[in-house]
């Protein structure tokens, strides 16, 4: 799911000179595949793989329809906080999440002494990106990166993954026939985009290549090490659930802002158990996934920096830091101060196109809450003299 992350890259068709040791290739999308696929392979020759890799590894390869279709339909995102969390975060993945923690309890502290990031936080991502390493994907990865190469929609991200796919088969760390994976190009236990797998994969168990789909160790530590170079801060929290006021001024509930938690505090932020929160100078946002009235968090620079550099979609990060917590001893989340009636995906592409007409950017009109949706609900919420929670319904819906 790490794909997310990447989907602020404009789309549409884009033509780039590339010039590798003096030669230049019409990187251009379309067109008719077998022609785009000899100029391809010219330009990885000329970026120094060589020509029995690129043969080899590519031997064979047509266009994948079906990834097409998978990268067009990403529903899952459209839903709810609550109702995505619990359709992901079961009982049998808490709890085959804590046995994982004390199985490999070892490489875990040694890890988190290297790289400084929790074993919670990382086998809550493995847990949701491939159910601990159960169902890595069954995708040709060569394939589908070549698929979305050659589409207009995003070449610009996906024609360096074919490259480094291939560099990763040249380093001798996966052979081509291990290239198995999720329909957008990730590869192993965490996930990663090969450009992500070169520069971040580490070799933690000793053997002399990086592994990422059998070695958990691998996987791990690479997987801190890019946590890592995201910006995370060792010691220090992530996402912490507390209880809101019913009344405050909700245009402070930004991920966008912070704020020290004494000032939190003072506007009558608490604990989940309804103690006060600590009012230090530690600063963090407060983050509605559903609005005043849902669940509320404070999530601090290890959220808003890094989980969401992981993957952008407000409502996977959430709930990839939430299942953190979960692992680390934290509850069950609680539902909120009162009742939430989400807007369906139909009245969400409603407001979107109402929020456009009025000259917001608020990106595709796709039915999922962004951040530019987000942004321009804010704006009108603001406008129109409702609580501006960034959340919308469908009171917001008939005003606008």
């Amino acid at each position: 799911m790490r794909i997310g992350k990447r989907s602020a890259l404009a789309a549409g068709a884009i033509a780039i000179s590339l010039t590798f040791g003096g030669q230049a290739f019409a990187a251009q999308c379309g067109g008719n595949f077998d022609t785009w696929m000899r100029g391809f392979k010219k330009e990885a020759a000329a970026s120094g793989i060589p020509s029995n890799i690129i043969s080899s590894a590519l031997k064979g390869i047509t266009y994948d329809k079906k990834v097409i279709a998978f990268d067009r339909k990403q529903g899952v995102f459209s839903l709810p906080f609550l109702k995505f969390a619990a359709r992901i975060i079961s009982n049998n993945r808490i709890n085959g999440g804590r046995q994982r923690l004390k199985k490999h309890a070892s490489t875990f502290r040694s890890v988190e002494k290297k790289y400084g990031v929790p074993g919670a936080v990382l086998v809550a991502f493995w847990g949701l990106e491939t159910d601990f390493g159960g169902f890595q994907g069954n995708f040709n990865t060569k394939r589908s990166l070549a698929t979305l190469a050659f589409d207009c929609r995003r070449p610009e991200l996906f024609r360096p993954q074919l490259l480094d796919a291939l560099r990763i088969i040249q380093r001798g760390d996966l052979r081509s026939s291990d290239m198995v994976g999720a329909w957008a190009g990730e590869l192993g236990q965490m996930q990663f985009l090969p450009s992500d797998y070169l520069e971040s994969g580490v070799d933690f168990d000793g053997n002399g290549r990086v592994d990422l789909i059998r070695s958990i160790p691998d996987a791990m530590a690479s997987s801190a090490n890019l946590l890592r170079k995201h910006g995370w801060k060792a010691g220090q929290p992530w996402l912490q659930e507390v209880r809101v006021p019913s009344r405050m001024d909700w245009s402070q509930a930004d991920i966008a802002i912070a704020h020290p938690r004494a000032q939190w505090a003072k506007w009558g932020v608490k604990s989940v158990s309804g103690k006060k929160i600590r009012a230090d100078k530690r600063k963090a946002s407060l983050l509605l996934p559903m609005g005043r009235n849902g669940p509320a968090f404070l999530a601090y620079h290890n959220f808003t920096k890094v989980y969401l550099t992981w993957n952008e979609s407000l409502t996977y990060a959430t709930t990839a830091a939430y299942f953190g917590t979960r692992l680390a001893g934290a509850g069950k989340v609680r539902a909120g101060n009162g009742k939430v009636v989400p807007l369906n995906q139909k009245q969400m592409k409603q407001l979107q196109a109402k929020l456009q007409r009025k000259g917001y950017d608020v990106g595709k009109i796709d039915g999922i809450l962004g951040a530019g949706t987000r942004a321009a609900v804010k704006a009108e919420q603001i406008r129109l003299g409702l609580p501006a929670d960034s959340y919308p319904d469908a009171a917001l819906l008939r005003k606008l």
